[in-house]
């Protein structure tokens, strides 16, 4: 039972290592900005637990760094948000989706400033 118990521990922190190798550089692209138009957001990428990268139209890219971890955001690579304005802002909340049967709310965790960033390829 340890065995295994010391075999997942030591896959989990593999995935968590690789997965942290493959967030790309991003280089500043000029100032921060508190919102995006949600209208723009093409795709989101996942990076870890802190780190989303919002791909707009135009392929600019904004890096959300959150202020604090997001229990499982890394793993699940999903989220939702709910707002009433027609802009996604730093003071939103984003909450985690788990695989399940379905998809079922987890962590909820507040988003932070939209960087402009260039990424490396």
């Amino acid at each position: 039972m340890r065995l295994i118990l010391a075999a997942v521990a030591l896959l989990s922190a593999t995935t968590a290592a690789a997965a942290r190798e493959q967030i790309p550089v991003a280089t500043p692209d000029g100032e921060s900005v508190s919102c995006v138009p949600l209208i723009q957001i093409r795709e989101t990428r996942v990076r870890d637990d802190r780190t989303i990268d919002f791909i707009m139209s135009g392929r600019k890219v904004y890096r959300n760094t959150l202020p604090s971890s997001c229990p499982s955001l890394g793993f699940e690579q999903r989220f939702s948000y709910a707002t009433s304005l027609s802009q996604l802002c730093s003071t939103d909340i984003i909450t985690v989706l788990y695989q399940a049967p379905y998809l079922t709310p987890g962590a909820s965790c507040g988003l932070g400033q939209f960087q402009p960033v260039t990424l490396a390829r």
